[in-house]
């Protein structure tokens, strides 16, 4: 009884750890190219976002001049337009997460 108990418990975890590996290989997964591409522009987008706030973040606190503040907010933000449009484009113009 325990050596069966022992055998289901193996291949539960089993299955628990194959489970992401498994999902990958359905249809609609990152296997997809337009799907690993928005996900990758999705990563991008928040990190021209983290960009953002530690620009507003090193003005604040006097490590950025207003002149340079200026100059990069502007290209950081040129950037993260540029982003969702692409983003835009890739979902067709529909919009399916919450807006940012």
């Amino acid at each position: 009884m325990e050596l069966l108990f022992a055998i289901v418990i193996v291949g539960l975890v089993a299955l628990l750890v194959t489970r992401p590996l498994r999902r990958r290989a359905e249809p609609g997964g990152l296997d997809d190219p337009a799907e690993a591409e928005l996900a990758d522009l999705e990563a991008r987008k928040e990190s021209k976002y983290r960009e953002i706030r530690d620009a507003e973040s090193d003005r604040a606190a006097g490590k950025l001049s207003e002149q340079a503040f200026a100059r990069l907010d502007a290209e950081l933000r040129a950037d993260a337009i540029e982003i969702l449009k692409r983003i835009d484009r890739l979902r067709g113009g529909r919009h399916d997460g919450p807006l940012d």
